[in-house]
């Protein structure tokens, strides 16, 4: 039997991954996530997927790694009050991406991707960016915002994966684990 580890400490990650019947061993990766300097996003995102996977001694690892990218700027975790604010006023009436690359690794084969959603927020007002950071939510998420809770309030639509800007481009994921065995939904491994 293979026992999958997922490199992230995303309790939304793992509820993904049980949600097709299985429990992966947690165990987060420790590296560093600073993009390098003139990295392109894209590049930094996959970077950082192989990077959290390669850190995890273990036979079978999926790691992944999410972007919030606005004006080609990576938009990471709110550091405080006020850098959420920015945060917010760049993304408010506008559209942004949302990256998420993953990589997988079974023995010595490797399987990664990148999906990309677009995300089109609604404008917000001063109002709602302060009550939207004294919920709590935001703090620790990309972007500032997190779709699969009260942020998704802030989204007026998506064009792409909706799993995707959660964290997981779970269709993709699934295809991959299947191809190794790891298919407890029977799902077609092509």
């Amino acid at each position: 039997m293979i026992e999958l580890t997922l490199a992230s400490q995303s309790p939304r990650r793992l509820q993904m991954l049980q949600s097709l019947g299985l429990n992966p061993r947690v165990q987060p990766a420790d590296i560093d996530e600073t993009p390098w300097p003139d990295e392109p996003a894209l590049a930094h995102v996959q970077r950082l997927a192989r990077a959290k996977c390669e850190a995890i001694d273990h036979p079978c690892v999926l790691a992944a790694d999410t972007i919030v990218v606005c004006d080609e700027h990576i938009l990471g975790k709110p550091a405080d009050a006020d850098d959420f604010r920015g945060m917010m006023n760049q993304l408010s009436g506008r559209q942004h991406q949302v990256y998420t690359a993953w990589h997988l690794r079974h023995a010595a084969q490797h399987q990664f991707g990148v999906e990309c959603t677009q995300v089109h927020f609604a404008t917000l007002s001063p109002d709602m960016i302060e009550a939207y950071w004294a919920s709590g939510e935001p703090a620790d998420k990309a972007g500032g915002y997190g779709i699969q809770g009260w942020g998704g309030l802030l989204v007026e639509r998506i064009e792409g994966d909706f799993n995707n800007v959660v964290g997981l481009p779970l269709k993709a994921v699934a295809q991959a684990l299947a191809q190794i065995g790891l298919n407890p939904w029977r799902l077609d491994a092509r």
